[in-house]
């Protein structure tokens, strides 16, 4: 079993490449949004407490955040787990180094996903989808071949994300870099991180990924 950490800043392709891990050699991606919005509806215990934090517009505790995790690890059955936004402190990071060694696991690689603060910015900031079928395109790099038509459905229900602004993304990567890139530092002491140009093509990242992997599970 092969478990890592997908570390990267918002827009750097995390949830594309975990998707693709998925697909291809059935990894479990475990993105703290996803666990919190499925433990919210599910009506466990741990459930009910994630329900009561979130109505009353608090922030889900680390210890709430581990125990979904710790769910997880007790009842899916993987040949490896992706952590894809989480940890993102240096207690969190603590937190889930005991978690694995209580159930005898550990980290195979933490993969951090580099990327260049302005060209990030060009790339999300031009991004728009296909509301219909999902189609993703930009600005500059992949326009549709006609204005305002989605050319895989032909729907013109085009749109993009309310925070893809430059203002929006510019205080998310500072948000990132303050509270999230001691981690790189942690992990690097750790002797498990290994840095992707995050920005080259996608294919071009998973296989730089399929290596890391590839070299983790030796």
């Amino acid at each position: 079993m092969t478990n890592i950490i997908l570390l990267g800043p918002p827009g750097a392709g995390k949830g594309t490449q975990a998707h693709k891990l998925v697909a291809e050699r059935g990894m479990v991606q475990l993105s703290t949004g996803d666990m919190l919005r499925e433990a919210r509806t599910s009506g466990t215990e741990m459930g009910k407490r994630v329900a009561e934090v979130m109505d009353r517009g608090q922030l889900v505790t680390d210890d709430i955040v581990i125990g979904l995790i710790e769910e997880k690890l007790d009842t899916v059955k993987a040949p490896g787990f992706i952590f894809d936004g989480f940890p993102r402190t240096l207690k969190q990071a603590d937190a889930l180094g005991a978690l694995l060694e209580r159930h005898g696991q550990t980290l195979g690689a933490v993969i951090e996903m580099k990327v260049d603060d302005e060209a990030l910015v060009s790339r999300i900031t031009g991004r728009f989808t296909c509301g219909d079928c999902g189609a993703v395109y930009h600005d500059v790099t992949h326009p549709t071949k006609v204005a305002g038509v989605c050319d895989a459905c032909g729907s013109t229900n085009l749109k993009r994300r309310a925070d893809d602004n430059e203002v929006s993304l510019r205080t998310r990567l500072m948000e990132y870099y303050k509270k999230t890139s001691p981690l790189v530092g942690y992990y690097y002491h750790a002797h498990l991180l290994s840095s992707i140009d995050a920005l080259a093509s996608v294919e071009t990242v998973a296989d730089e990924i399929a290596k890391v992997l590839d070299k983790a599970g030796k």
